[in-house]
């Protein structure tokens, strides 16, 4: 075959095509292959020749990061703010129908993993778009990079918006100060900013993604903290739960918003037994609202390559096991939260978990240590999801280019503005990026990973009609179906009014 005609053809199982168009590619035709201990073919490109030294490979790092540091990383950047919705979730589906969906979204998250390393062992890849280029050629890669970039910068933005939210009413329940205060450092675009600049722009500016295990570690600690709040405060609330309004005097009064009684003392409870009754299976209006919200509750998909490109002897089988102890361990924490949260609330709990305890007591200690300790984890989170964006951009418009201070600290840089800027003054960003949010993430967690698997996966090794390639095309399916399904949540909810009960990721 001609070289002109061969950098026109993208063929399905991913071997004879010419990479020189594409020199981030590693030639691996050209190199000599291993095996893992996983039977799975890699790259030697990846592995130290025998005078002990490593080849320069397209990555910019080699693997330095330990096993330990690599769960806290991915961990991290699945745990999201949805954490703080999943006991709404529960509340509109019940315990059992809630624990089967959790769990079958971890069990397809895996699965979407498992395809991604597979397709990057065979090609000696581990970057999300260098996979898309080798499947489809430069349109995957477009493809890939353009999903990582607003899906991550939707999810980054989210999180900005929460520290604009919440740091303000922090603050001001800490300093006892009026509602109606002006003060400069209880302005949200002020608090913003600071917080960006002062913390996630040091940690976006380091050089490698496994210096963040540190900090990812500590931020799991603060989700970690939460939980045991949750934990702790169901067996202090009693059901039917009090609620407490401050007025204008400072002084507390008792008020309620659904069907109550009044105490001797003039204090009024939710008092419907109804309430207070535990669902195994629920089926209503809002159920169908969870479903994206759990479907999204995993996504942590741009980050397992580049993850996997820092990992200490890396292999498919280790980078596996990063990823389900990662999983596992969000699954645990997720219906740990979801449950308890649930179970104080029941009937009454509100989309944001936290914001139905500030209910019982807007000055309570504790809860305002919870808010600081997830204001914490979402900040530190920012930096990880930042990591793939870059990434990405410099995948699709410095393909060539070895790492360089000055570009890596500019996109940071100019990231971050951006999306300051939109949290700033888009008072619907939220709106904005469900839409993003409900394309990407279908792409980059079922639809990306399938699709790249079966063109990638030579033919004479799984044909089209072999039983893994079937799965990987219904997995595709399903992903479809997902977005489809979410478009049309977004759609009802923008013509009814009605909003999305909480967000996913």
């Amino acid at each position: 075959m001609e070289t002109t005609e061969s950098e026109m053809t993208v063929l399905s199982n991913g071997k004879d095509r010419d990479l020189d168009e594409d020199p981030c590619v590693p030639k691996i035709l050209a190199e000599e292959q291993f095996e893992d201990g996983d039977g799975n073919l890699e790259s030697e490109k990846f592995l130290p020749n025998g005078d002990g030294k490593k080849n320069i490979q397209f990555t910019d790092f080699e693997g330095k990061t330990s096993f330990g540091m690599s769960v806290f990383n991915l961990g991290n950047a699945i745990m999201g703010s949805g954490i703080l919705g999943l006991a709404y979730a529960m509340a509109n589906t019940g315990i059992l129908l809630f624990l089967f969906l959790l769990t079958a979204v971890a069990a397809l998250s895996s699965y979407s993993i498992h395809l991604l390393l597979k397709s990057s062992g065979i090609v000696g890849i581990r970057a999300y778009e260098q996979l898309g280029y080798r499947a489809f050629g430069t349109p995957g890669k477009l493809a890939a990079g353009i999903a990582i970039t607003l899906q991550n910068i939707g999810a980054m933005s989210s999180y900005l918006y929460i520290v604009k939210s919440e740091l303000p009413l922090v603050i001001q329940a800490f300093l006892k100060t009026g509602p109606n205060s002006d003060l400069w450092y209880l302005n949200g675009n002020y608090l913003v900013i600071m917080v960006s600049i002062s913390v996630i722009l040091p940690l976006a500016l380091m050089k490698q993604l496994g210096y963040l295990g540190y900090t990812s570690g500590f931020s799991l600690c603060c989700m970690v903290f939460f939980l045991s709040a949750v934990i702790f405060k169901k067996f202090q609330i009693p059901c039917p739960f009090v609620e407490f309004v401050a007025n204008s005097t400072a002084s507390y009064n008792l008020t309620a918003h659904v069907s109550h009684g009044v105490h001797s003392d003039g204090a009024h409870e939710v008092d419907s037994d109804f309430d207070c009754t535990p669902r195994m299976f629920t089926i209503n209006s809002q159920t169908a609202y969870t479903i994206p919200i759990l479907a999204f509750a995993f996504v942590c998909h741009p980050e397992v390559l580049p993850i996997y490109t820092e990992l200490s002897n890396p292999s498919k089988k280790r980078m596996q096991q990063v990823s389900n102890i990662s999983i596992l361990v969000m699954y645990t924490m997720y219906f740990l939260a979801a449950l308890f949260g649930y179970l104080t609330f029941y009937g009454n709990v509100e989309a944001e978990l936290l914001h139905t305890y500030s209910r019982i007591d807007p000055y309570d200690t504790l809860i305002l240590c919870v808010r600081v300790a997830v204001l914490t984890a979402v900040t530190l989170t920012v930096p990880i999801v930042l990591f793939p964006v870059r990434r990405a951009i410099q995948q699709m418009l410095f393909p060539n280019k070895s790492f360089n201070w000055l570009r890596h600290t500019a996109i940071a840089v100019i990231l971050l503005s951006v999306i300051n800027m939109l949290v700033i003054f888009a008072p619907n960003i939220l709106g904005i990026f469900g839409i993003i949010g409900a394309t990407s993430a279908p792409c980059l967690i079922f639809i990306f990973p399938a699709i790249f698997y079966i063109r990638i996966v030579p033919k004479d090794e799984e044909p089209m009609n072999s039983t893994p390639k079937i799965i990987a095309a219904c997995f595709a399916a399903l992903g479809v179906s997902f977005m489809v399904m979410s478009l049309s949540f977004i759609i009802i909810d923008w013509t009814t009014g009605n909003g999305l009960a909480a967000g996913g990721h």
